[in-house]
């Protein structure tokens, strides 16, 4: 049988001397996550309004999202089925050792 499940999402942006803040929040009916960003206009950048919304929209939202997976990622540990651990990997380049 198919289902269907809604999870309202709300974003609120909030701009102040340059600054732009976005909070966007996802209730999915037993849990509530909120994903914050912001973004800076440069003194020397011409002061777009709409740039400075969806740069901090954006990472509100990746925000957001980070804590979803880690969300399920917890929630496939309780029930046994963890997702493969990413073993971490050398550093590319030059390391401040070798420098």
């Amino acid at each position: 049988m198919a289902t269907t499940v809604e999870w309202p999402v709300r974003l609120y942006l909030f701009e102040e001397d340059g600054t732009t803040k976005a909070r966007v929040v996802l209730r999915t009916g037993t849990t509530t996550l909120t994903g914050h960003g912001t973004a800076r206009c440069s003194p020397e950048d011409p002061d777009v309004p709409e740039i400075g919304d969806e740069i901090a929209a954006g990472r509100a939202m990746r925000d957001l999202a980070g804590q979803l997976q880690r969300v399920a990622d917890l929630d496939l540990e309780g029930v046994g089925a963890a997702p493969p651990r990413h073993e971490h990997r050398a550093a590319y380049g030059w390391t401040s050792a070798m420098a």
